[in-house]
């Protein structure tokens, strides 16, 4: 049947037409699972409505950025994190060499610590770091953690020295892997057992579980800076910022494509739709490609209005 979706969709376009439109461009494709799916629906709609030849690039951060520094390539990165861009980006963006399009994700990358909703809706005062340290059994006395060698497990490490958990009898349990950490949610769930830890979105978990976000307070700037350091002495309470993730592309591209690029700065997905999408995937062991297809055939109202008038009426057998 997915294949079968597959086809059918890719039909829709006349690729061989139009491809004088647009002609060829170059998109990263970044090595984590939302990227894919970001990826895989601009490539189609890039090549069915606006005729271009895409060709994807796999790559990182660290390497997409190096590239753009040197080669003033790949043409499109459509999901960039600025905040593990480094030094190099900055100056690509000062000095104008890159234009920054949209929010690919709203409102970004989220991080947190969490409890599952039907431990919220038991308990509501569990929605606060104050109730929680006030009422630990409730969350079954432990706090999962990050893995070794995560950003987040510096950070986590720091805020449950600054909130005692440990004084609070909440014994901070370390996770040995991503893949545990993500079992013992899935674990909980399927028991309807208490959990407490950290975990981040878009991702496949927080869309299959519905979880609830703790309110650790507010977020200070300076304070989370310093609990990114494992050597912070005396770390304080902060609540995690919302990451920003962009649509990037090159001055060149921006000024050679203007209606692409029109296109790119309209293409954006709510993090909690990503995580219904990458969730999706994976219980349907779906590609990219596929997932892609089943965002276009149920988000019509999503992404029609994303199009310019050519490229809508290109498409417009899939947008009935």
């Amino acid at each position: 049947m997915k294949k079968y979706l597959l086809s059918t969709i890719l039909a829709v376009g006349t690729p061989t037409i139009a491809l004088a439109d647009c002609g060829e461009v170059s998109m990263a494709e970044m090595n984590w699972a939302s990227a894919g799916v970001v990826v895989a629906v601009s490539e189609f709609l890039l090549e069915q409505g606006y005729g271009c030849d895409v060709a994807v690039v796999p790559s990182d951060t660290t390497p997409a950025v190096t590239s753009l520094a040197e080669n003033n390539e790949p043409d499109i990165v459509p999901e960039l994190w600025p905040n593990s861009a480094g030094d190099v980006y900055e100056k690509m963006k000062k000095g104008g060499k890159i234009v920054e399009l949209t929010s690919v994700l709203d409102p970004g990358g989220v991080e947190g610590w969490w409890i599952p909703t039907y431990l919220a809706e038991a308990h509501p005062e569990l929605k606060t770091i104050d109730g929680v340290l006030a009422n630990p059994e409730l969350v079954g006395g432990m706090f999962n953690n990050c893995p070794d060698g995560w950003g987040c497990r510096i950070v986590s490490d720091n805020l449950a020295r600054a909130f005692d958990l440990e004084g609070h009898d909440i014994e901070v349990f370390n996770h040995g892997s991503g893949e545990t950490l993500a079992t013992s949610m899935a674990s909980a769930f399927e028991s309807e057992e208490p959990w407490f830890g950290y975990y981040w979105a878009p991702t496949t978990p927080l869309g299959k579980y519905d979880m609830t976000s703790i309110d650790l307070g507010d977020y200070d700037a300076e304070i989370h800076s310093a609990n990114q350091n494992a050597d912070t002495p005396a770390p304080k309470p902060s609540a995690f910022p919302t990451a920003p993730v962009l649509t990037v592309v090159t001055k060149d591209f921006s000024e050679s494509h203007p209606e692409e690029t029109e296109l790119l700065s309209n293409v954006s997905f709510k993090t909690d739709t990503m995580s219904g999408l990458l969730a999706w995937q994976d219980e349907n062991n779906a590609s990219n490609e596929e997932t892609a297809v089943y965002f276009l055939q149920n988000n019509k109202d999503i992404w029609g209005p994303w199009l310019n008038d050519s490229a809508r009426e290109k498409l417009g057998a899939l947008l009935k």
